[in-house]
């Protein structure tokens, strides 16, 4: 199918990054978000300022809205671009507005995101056939900079993106390929879903640098700064962890650097080096990005809650042990007085709370 209309849930950096460059390309956009006050800077200037390489653009998208009918209504692709935790809620919303010819992309899914939104639609009565496929990471490296202005840094290169279930991943992964040539094929949601670049290495910097952050209102930059050796070790510890559980699947184990390499986010030195702190040092296009101001943030609240959390789960149904993991979801639970186990993506959420090994394999490639 030609896809012509794109509805794009979720008005944050990525969000407002695909809504100005897919208009720009000429496709018919229909941007959404549930708030009112992240629209009306938008609604003020008229559309989104567009930043890329120096170069600036204003785009004007076909409709910018706080109502997901207007939206999703005629759209031959639905990208949700807002963070895991909305997932719950835009999938309860989605249950009686999506049919089975629309294709449903989870940029990124995170840890288990496409899963989660089956289930959730499942569960909120969709009965249809459902096209849903997530990406590794979002399919750009941006930031808001500015009221209804966003900077590109990168176009994240060899994107891996697969379907739920896997057999639908050629078809899908087809169709999203005419807008983001980048995109790759992998085998399965967990090749995509374990390969979190954010989950890897967000909980990580924001525990080891939870004084600093308080202390300075996050007044360092992140990664350059922010990933010291030490942390840089932590960072690597759980990578091996998260090799473990994706070995115990039959999956390729790639590395952390070597996923950080492909996305065209650090240098082919830090590859050959497969050094986590060289890679963060050598990553330009990271290299301003700015730390969180307060551990009340995405980097902890998702990344921990929507993706530490499902690596944790998926390792104890695949019989991996992740005592790294599990630290850092304590550390940053106690930091935040956030029950991150029991509010974070668990295997029941995700529909895989009495399911073995082996149907777990099975339900990746044949759904439910």
């Amino acid at each position: 199918m030609a896809i012509r209309n794109i509805a794009i849930l979720g008005a944050g950096n990525g969000g407002c990054a695909a809504a100005a460059d897919l208009t720009l390309r000429g496709y018919q956009v229909r941007l959404y978000t549930r708030s009112a006050a992240t629209l009306q800077p938008i609604q003020d200037r008229g559309g989104i300022e567009i930043v890329e390489a120096g170069k600036q653009q204003f785009a004007t998208p076909y409709l910018v809205t706080c109502e997901i009918a207007q939206a999703v209504a005629g759209a031959d692709l639905i990208i949700v671009a807002a963070p895991s935790v909305a997932h719950d809620f835009l999938g309860g919303k989605l249950a009686g507005l999506l049919n089975e010819e629309q294709i449903l992309l989870m940029n990124p899914g995170h840890t288990g995101g496409s899963l989660h939104m089956a289930q959730v639609l499942r569960s909120s009565g969709f009965k249809a056939r459902l096209r849903i496929c997530e990406t590794v990471t979002l399919t750009y490296i941006c930031r808001l900079v500015g009221p209804a202005r966003v900077e590109i840094y990168r176009r994240t290169s060899h994107l891996r993106c697969a379907a739920f279930p896997g057999k639908d991943t050629s078809e899908l992964v087809g169709a999203v390929a005419e807008l983001y040539p980048n995109v790759v094929p992998a085998r399965n949601v967990m090749e995509t879903g374990l390969a979190n670049i954010n989950a890897i290495m967000h909980p990580a910097g924001m525990v080891g640098n939870a004084g600093w952050i308080e202390k300075t209102a996050g007044d360092f930059y992140f990664y350059r700064e922010g990933i010291t050796p030490a942390i840089a070790n932590v960072i690597a510890a759980v990578d091996r962890e998260r090799i473990r559980i994706v070995e115990s699947l039959g999956l390729p184990p790639v590395s952390f650097v070597e996923i950080f390499f492909q996305a065209g986010l650090t240098s082919e030195s830090a590859r050959a080096s497969g050094s986590v702190y060289q890679a963060t040092q050598e990553s330009a296009p990271n290299r301003t990005i700015r730390s969180p101001g307060k551990l009340d943030h995405r980097y902890v609240n998702e990344d921990v809650g929507f993706g530490l959390v499902p690596m944790a789960e998926i390792g104890r149904l695949v019989g991996a042990e992740t005592p790294v993991i599990d630290a850092l979801i304590t550390l940053a639970s106690e930091m935040n007085r956030v029950s991150y186990r029991q509010e974070g993506l668990t295997l029941e959420k995700m529909g895989l709370s009495k399911i073995s090994l082996e149907s777990f394999k099975k339900l990746l490639q044949e759904g439910f």
